[in-house]
Order: structure tokens, then sequence, then C-alpha cells
């Protein structure tokens, strides 16, 4: 509601600003002076008695005087608070008391009680056009702004509320709040309402985005309210957590897109401090592939435990420039002495020499191993590379920190390692058992695995895949409408990792509980939901135009390798551990004299670049390695024939369906050893 007085009083210099408030203050005074004299005598006359003005020239300037020390004029009227308000009824109550003295005294005076009726004029009248101002320029600023609801009446939420009241980005309308408790009530003049309230707000106000501030709330909590948000044709944001409130670390009004592990309704398990510190406390820990996204997480998670010394191992320079900077930025703001120090080092794991000279210079204690190529079509176009790096590279480390000494070796595997269907799983179940292998031939080096799924927002994961494609508009592209995966933070995986290495006895096998699976067309339909748009799928039938509120959802077909289920667990030989989401398993393994000679076999063909014999080696070894029959004449064609092959496979597969893939094995409730399902196919979580 723009008005051109209040619009010209806001751009007035602020020392203009605080005396026209003075005088309107003082205009005030005299009129309610003024009004009580003739409410009291009930005579015009009034204004010629000596007594009104000799009270006047007291009164005014003594009231004026309160409110300037008490720092009324100093508070802006857009902010005006209680503060304001009691410097007002100060200053007016001092001011009635001498006036009603003053008129006591006086020969002639006005009758005191007059003093009385001045003091219950002039405090509404005072008092009563700041607020109007202030609510004027509250309308002023956020009437044309987007109206927005915020899911919260806590302290946050009311904190948001007031920093919005003075912008004029958006126009908050009402609260929303879970608790009976709270609904019905009027907090900073807005409404709480119940969430069944929500669909009439938006159609009544024009709501077009939510604000969820509820950063105190569980796991579960918040995912039952994203899950009811979901279906809304809003956009979901949330404000920063708490703690980074608090401390400053992040401001109020920096709204984000709903992280997505929000979803996943799964509250951590507090970690526990002894096994985090079991391996790392006082000790060189090396971490290779430190530049990726579970190796960055793994050095923050490493530093926080007090080691002696942090290696960072990657052949990525710009990957590991950057968690560098970021581990440099982070001891800068701590004091001298709790500073960890860290050494960056730029290297491969398959460099034998340098890989030795590293690890007997620095005298390394701990090897977190997550240097490795994981992306499923890359390694099947570029197989032989693939097997040399997770395999050989595997292989060269773990020697090496058995000549070195180091006591502890922990390898991160991944769910494709079993029964796999592509060659980046099957290179990661050969590299287990290679650390199986080397840790039945010693005791010096205690050698784990530790097996899990994909990680939220990885490079290359699906996460930040389908929020750019969102933002340009989509399409939004989902390889398959029944395909799931397993979802776990970076933060969590990595917390579990040093829990599980620090566990193990020796040529363990780890499994991380990854929750219930992700059916990733979900997700990818509640993340076009959440950001206020509405999914289309060309092939549905009936199916309204796509316009401009909606984004396409296509199908692209599986790629190379890919399955439709990912599995944790091989067998059903599982058993739990001291740590609620940690499983061991017991695997098939291959001592040293049969797979040595595998391993060289394999070498020999990955240097003569014959990828059918390395497929045949990776099949012929234990590893249940069994791709698509398509897949095998596939992957041996040329390389410029290759995306007509990829493009063939998808039309194929979006005619005919999905051919049955086996699904993931349950991680709880596990049958006794010898019961295994002989289909192997037994139903998922």
């Amino acid at each position: 509601m723009a008005h051109p007085v209040v619009d010209w009083f806001t751009t007035r210099p602020r020392r203009l600003k605080r005396l026209m408030q003075g005088g309107t203050d003082a205009a005030f005074l005299v009129l309610s002076f003024v009004l009580a004299a003739l409410l009291r005598l009930e005579s015009p006359a009034v204004l010629d008695h000596p007594a009104l003005w000799t009270t006047l020239a007291v009164v005014v300037p003594l009231a004026l005087s309160v409110f300037y020390s008490l720092g009324l004029y100093r508070s802006l009227v857009r902010f005006v608070g209680p503060a304001a308000f009691k410097a007002v009824i100060g200053g007016i109550g001092l001011s009635s008391a001498v006036a009603f003295a003053l008129n006591l005294r006086m020969a002639d005076g006005l009758p005191p009680s007059s003093a009385l009726i001045f003091a219950a004029t002039a405090l509404p009248l005072v008092g009563g056009w700041r607020f109007w101002l202030r609510q004027l320029l509250g309308l002023r600023a956020r009437d044309p702004s987007p109206r927005v609801l915020i899911y919260g009446a806590g302290v946050a939420g009311r904190q948001l509320k007031f920093l919005l009241d003075q912008g004029r980005e958006l126009s908050p309308v009402g609260f929303v709040d879970d608790k009976t408790s709270l609904q019905g009530n009027v907090i900073s003049d807005t409404r709480v309402y119940a969430p069944q309230d929500i669909p009439h707000l938006i159609r009544k106000h024009g709501v077009t985005r939510i604000l969820l501030a509820i950063p105190s709330a569980s796991a579960e909590g918040r995912a039952r309210v994203l899950a009811r948000l979901s279906t809304l044709p809003v956009q979901v944001m949330s404000i920063p957590d708490l703690g980074d409130l608090v401390t400053g670390r992040a401001p109020l009004d920096d709204f984000r897109e709903v992280a997505f592990e929000h979803l996943l309704g799964r509250d951590p398990v507090p970690a526990d401090d002894a096994l985090l510190h079991a391996d790392i406390a006082g000790k060189v820990v090396l971490v290779s592939g430190a530049g990726g996204s579970i190796g960055s997480e793994l050095c923050r998670q490493v530093i926080a435990q007090a080691p002696r010394l942090l290696l960072m191992l990657d052949h990525s320079e710009y990957a590991l420039y950057t968690i560098d900077q970021e581990l440099q930025e982070r001891a800068r703001r701590r004091s001298a002495e709790t500073r960890v120090p860290t050494c960056a080092i730029l290297g491969s794991v398959r460099d034998g020499e340098r890989i030795r000279t590293i690890l007997t210079q620095y005298h390394v204690d701990t090897i977190y191993h997550a240097a490795a190529y994981k992306h499923v079509p890359m390694v099947e176009h570029n197989i032989a590379e693939g097997v040399r790096n997770n395999v050989f590279g595997t292989l060269t480390l773990a020697r090496a920190a058995i000549d070195a000494g180091v006591s502890a070796f922990t390898l991160i595997s991944t769910d494709k390692a079993v029964r796999p269907t592509n060659v980046m799983g099957a290179s990661k179940r050969l590299a287990e058992m290679i650390c199986q292998a080397l840790g039945r031939q010693q005791v010096a080096t205690r050698f784990s695995m530790v097996r899990f799924g994909n990680v939220l927002g990885s490079s290359g994961s699906v996460i930040p895949k389908f929020r750019s494609q969102i933002a340009a508009g989509g399409p939004v592209t989902v390889t398959h409408p029944d395909i799931t995966r397993y979802f776990m933070t970076e933060t969590e995986a990595a917390q579990l990792v040093i829990q599980a290495g620090a566990m193990a006895r020796g040529g363990d096998v780890f499994v991380l509980d990854m929750g219930q699976p992700v059916r990733i067309l979900d997700l990818a339909e509640r993340m076009i939901r959440l950001s206020g748009r509405k999914p289309w799928h060309r092939q549905s039938m009936g199916a309204p135009p796509c316009n401009g509120d909606s984004i396409e959802v296509v199908f692209t077909g599986l790629r190379p390798g890919e399955k439709l289920y990912e599995e944790l667990l091989i067998g059903t030989n599982a058993s739990g551990t001291e740590h609620p989401r940690i499983l061991t398993a017991t695997e098939t393994t291959l001592g040293w004299a049969e797979l040595g000679p595998l391993l060289a076999q394999l070498a020999d063909a990955c240097d003569a670049g014959d990828i059918r014999r390395v497929r045949t080696l990776l099949m012929q070894a234990p590893t249940a390695y069994c791709p698509d029959s398509d897949l095998v004449d596939y992957l041996l064609l040329h390389p410029e024939d290759m995306r007509a092959a990829e493009d063939m496979r998808a039309a194929d597969l979006a005619a005919t369906g999905p051919r049955p893939r086996t699904p993931s094995l349950k991680l709880v409730q596990q049958d006794p050893p010898g019961t295994q399902d002989p289909t192997g196919t037994q139903e998922a979580i």
C-alpha cells in the first residue's frame, strides 16, 4: 500500500525525522492538555486561562526531555516495540504528575483532575501515531511481495516473522504449527493455523512458498511434515539450523532448498567416541582419494578426532586443493593448541614407490582407502583403467601398508560389489578379496572393508543432478520407473566407516545399515513438488499438456551394467556388532595361492588392452560377476559405435519394460546359515 506521505517521510535524513517526531509529539501533548481542560471545565473560556499556558510551558518540555533521555527518538519507527512505549508512558506519567502538583499549588490553577484526563488522552495519541505509522510501513513493505506461510510458531518461526516484517521480499500471512495448544492464537499480529488449513490458506491468500522454521525437529518429524507438504502446489524451503543461527554462521533469511536427508526420516545414531578415537587420536592417518565425496568427509571427521598428522592423498589437483583449503580455513579459526597439522599429497595409489616413501617417511598408523573410480557407466567405457585403479591400486597400497608396518587399513567398498552386473562392482569385490587374502597372510596390519550404498550429494549423485534439471525447467531424467537405491548422508557414512574400522579384528567385511531403499522416481517427483512445480509424464494416459507449472519426467533406460536394485550382502550369514547400524558379514574368500595367479593374468590383460580377457577373468573370479548378455556385446564395440548401441538399448528397454533383476537381501531378521533362498531373490526391505 504505497502512500506519498509515508514515502516522503522514509526518505528524509535521520536528524530531520527525529525533529519531526519531536514536533509531532509536542503537538499531540498540547492538543491532549487543551482537550483535557475543555473536557474538565466544559467551556471554551479555558483557552484564556493563564494557568493553562503556564502548565503547558512546563509539561511539554518536561515530557519531551523524558522521551529523549529514555531513547524514544533513537528507535526507528518501523521497529517500535515495548521499549518505545515504556518511554512514552514514563514521559507522560511524569509530566501529568507535575501538572497535577502545579495546579494544586496555583491559587487560580486548573482542576487537578485535568492532569489525569491529560494522561489518558496523551497516551493513545503519542503512542498511537507511532503504532499506526509502523503498521503502515509494514504494509507498504510487504503488500506487493509474495505471500508465504511459516511452518513452526516456535522461537525460530517468531524471529523469522519479525525479520520478514522489516523487509520487502516476502509477506507472511500466517503461522502453521502441529501443536494444538498454539493453533488459533495470534503471535506478532499473525494467526497460528493447523496443518489441515494450508490448502485453504493457499487458495485464499495466493501463498507461493512455505518456510520451514522447525530446526530442532527430529528427522522423523521433519520427514512427516515434508511428506504432507510435497502434495501441495507451493515451494518449500527451510531456514538454517538453529545452531548456525545462534552462532551467527548463517543469517535467518538464508533460505535453502529442503535437504534430501530430511526426506529420509532417519535420525542418526550418536557416535561412539571411543570407536572414533581408537585408530585416529594421536596417530598419523592417511586418507586416499581425499578429494572425493566420501574421502573429503573422512578428512573432516578424522580432523575432529585430533590425530597427530593427517595426510591427504589424491591424484586430482583441484579436488585435493579444495579440501586442503577448507581444512586450512578451519584450522585458522581454532586455537594453536587444537590445530591438527595436515599435508596434501598429489599422487596415485598405483605408484608403488611413491606410496612406500610416503608411508615410511611419515610413519603412517592408519589408512582409509577411498580412492576408486566409482561411476558405473564411466568404468564400463574404460574397463582396463577402472580395473587398474580399483584392483591394482588397492593391491599396491595394501602391500605398501604391510611393508611400512601400518596398523589399520580400511577399504571403502560399495553395495555394487554384491553380485555385480558391472565392472566397477566386480573390481571393488576383487579389491575386498585382496584385502582379505593379505589380511590372512600376516597379523601386523589389520584389514577391514566397509560396504555401503549411495552418499547424498556426492559427485554424480542423482540429488545435484535433479536439482540442476529442475532449476533449468526440466526435463528430469530417471533411468527406470522401478529403480531403487540406498542413501546415507556423508557425515553418517564417514563416522560409521571409522567406527567399523576400529571394531575390526582382521579381514572383516562390514555392512552399514542404510535404512529403507528409496525409489528414484518418487525422489524425483517429491523434489519437483517441493520446488513448487508438478511432475508430468509423457507416458501417462490422459495427462494434461506440460505447462509452465510442470516439469517433465523422462525415462532414459537402464545404463550399461546398472541394476534395478542394489544389495549389501551376498550371503545370509550377517551378524550384528556393538553398533546398531553396523553389521559384519562372512564372504567367500580366496587364499593368496589362488588369488595371486589370477591377478597376474588380469594385470597382463589390462596392459595388453584385451578387454574381452579382462571381463572373462573377472567372471572366473569368485566375485559373482554376471553382466547382461547383451551388455557383453555392447562393451566390445568400437568406441564410435557405443553411443548408438546405448540409444538402441534404451529404446528396447522402454518398449519391452524391465527385465527381472536380483532385488536386495534383507539386513534384518537374517535367515540362519544354510537356509538361503536358492533363487537368490529374497524380497528387499
